[in-house]
């Protein structure tokens, strides 16, 4: 008999019965829980080493749970048709991630909630190589940690060793015990997973949802369809059980840097990923979400249901990059069928010595205010985790993206304004928020980027965010002419507040925030910078 506590996993071993020349390949294992409802779940085990595997259970709701094991090799006493009981309680701790369960897609198909039905606001942090030695266990790893989530992150995106800008068993992907795959792709390293275990459960500990990426896409045709399949088992195996989401590749259909066919190997990647995409949600058993960060654009995957939600990347020319991300986001919100969406990479704070601070809050703002259901930051220097003492130098294109040390790069100031900006939304039900450019006289257009966003609930609260400094005048609609509101000036830099007062609207719906001119008595900006204006029934 085992005992657990719901949502949280409760591990056990089993150990072949019988000798294998190669048990990794020779064989499968599942094991088959049923519920005291008698509802049930298929969960892979993974191998852990010489003859042993090991299987994670997460259970729902309190009870008494079964288990058989299913091995393909029947006549293996060890590992087929053992059984077992596990007695679950309610979980009694204080995490959200085991009190609240694991992710699902609202039913209004714009955000993701817990499996209690609340809502979970993504503010995603971009840590793509965080399972290698660059990043050590347990020091570093524990210290960027606590500071993410002492500024209110609430994902970590994480990929699993087969990881962007290098080569396949490029030293800087190590971590303690080696690579993820012996080099010849023969079958998994257990060890490097065991060290990756330290990590993911840390991160969970600490309320951070791990975003696991399974691989950077041109990693596929290297290992093989069939290899990419055991690598996934292993993953949903491994994490499936703890409340994570998969992200099934990093762009996944881009073909490798020095490709020598670029275009049969992205036509080849994006029929293989459909097969994967497949697979991962056959194997799963918990049912956890999956997407895909993009390459080219996956709706694709979603409208088949191999996906739940879209992970959009729009590029890192700092301003520049700005037409690109509002069109991708505003074409995702008003996509048919829906689906949540957030922006999962854009514009890496430092990144060609740009993507400054203000370019983050832009970023931030102008996506969650045009329909996006979480954001995702990313700093240069922590993304590949570059050491003071050695940075990860250049990419397979010869060029470094950066040479910034993640221990100052995790201190750059755009991770503390999203924090702040995430606060102002969880005092409002964000989640009931829909975009409303029309709220706001000027606003962005498709020939100026730059002018105010505007969203909210009607007749409850409107946020309006000015990305640049403005004279006026600038005009609040929409309201209700027979409410009373109240407004302030939020200070996105550092999360002052200015209090506007009371709001009048005119018999149209009609409020001046700003008031044109410059003298003395005139409603203006204190400083020359981005603003948010919030206006909320009183």
């Amino acid at each position: 008999m085992f005992y657990g506590q719901t949502n949280v996993p409760v591990e056990f071993s089993l150990r072949a019965g019988q000798a294998y020349q190669d048990v990794f390949n020779d064989i499968e294992l599942d094991v088959l829980f049923t519920g005291p409802d008698g509802e049930q779940w298929r969960v892979p085990a993974f191998w852990s080493g010489e003859a042993d595997f090991r299987v994670r259970f997460a259970a729902p709701k309190p009870g008494r749970y079964t288990w058989r094991s299913i091995c393909t090799n029947p006549d293996d006493p060890g590992l087929h048709d053992q059984s077992g009981e596990i007695q679950i309680t309610n979980y009694n701790g204080a995490n959200a991630l085991y009190r609240r369960g694991g992710l699902r897609v609202a039913r209004t198909k714009r955000y993701l909630e817990h499996a209690d039905g609340t809502p979970f606001f993504w503010l995603g942090d971009t840590w793509w190589m965080g399972l290698c030695k660059r990043l050590t266990w347990p020091g570093d790893f524990q210290t960027l940690t606590a500071d993410r989530v002492a500024k209110g992150f609430t994902v970590v995106q994480i990929v699993a060793g087969l990881y962007p800008d290098m080569p396949p068993f490029d030293e800087r992907g190590a971590n303690e015990a080696g690579f993820p795959w012996e080099k010849d792709y023969a079958r998994i390293n257990p060890g490097y997973f065991d060290m990756a275990d330290l990590r993911i459960s840390w991160l969970v500990r600490s309320g951070l949802l791990p975003c696991i990426v399974g691989a950077w896409g041109y990693h596929l045709p290297w290992l093989g369809v069939e290899k990419m399949k055991k690598h996934w088992r292993n993953l949903v195996a491994r994490y499936g059980a703890y409340p994570v989401v998969w992200c099934l590749a990093g762009e996944w259909d881009m073909p490798y840097y020095l490709s020598t066919d670029p275009q049969d190997d992205k036509k080849s990647q994006t029929k293989a990923w459909h097969d994967i995409a497949a697979y991962v949600k056959g194997i799963d058993g918990f049912g956890r979400l999956r997407s895909v960060h993009e390459g080219s654009r996956a709706r694709g995957l979603l409208d088949k249901g191999l996906i739940h939600f879209e992970m959009l990347q729009t590029g890192h020319s700092d301003r520049t990059s700005v037409p690109n991300t509002i069109q991708r986001v505003t074409e995702c919100y008003s996509s048919s069928p829906r689906g949540p969406f957030l922006n999962s990479e854009v514009c890496y704070e430092g990144i060609g010595e740009a993507c400054r601070q203000q370019v983050q809050r832009f970023m931030f703002w102008s996506c969650l205010l045009s329909g996006a259901g979480g954001h995702t930051y990313g700093a240069n220097g922590i993304w590949q985790f570059n050491t003071r003492e050695k940075p990860f130098g250049p990419s397979p294109h010869g060029m470094a993206w950066g040479n910034t040390p993640w221990e100052d790069a995790y201190q750059l100031p755009g991770s503390r304004q999203l924090g702040l900006g995430k606060q102002l939304l969880e005092r409002y039900d964000w989640w009931r928020f829909e975009p409303h450019p029309e709220w706001v006289d000027p606003h962005w257009t498709e020939e100026n980027y730059f002018q105010p966003y505007a969203a909210g609930i009607p007749g409850e609260v409107c946020i309006i965010y000015l990305p640049g400094f403005s004279w006026g005048p600038l005009l609040a609609k929409g309201l209700n002419p027979k409410a009373s509101y109240r407004a302030f000036l939020f200070n996105p830099t550092n999360g002052e507040e200015l209090a506007l007062g009371k709001v009048a609207p005119n018999a149209d719906g009609e409020w001046a925030v700003l008031e044109e001119g410059r003298g003395p008595g005139r409603r203006i900006l204190p400083l020359n910078q981005d603003w948010l204006v919030v206006i909320q029934r009183e």
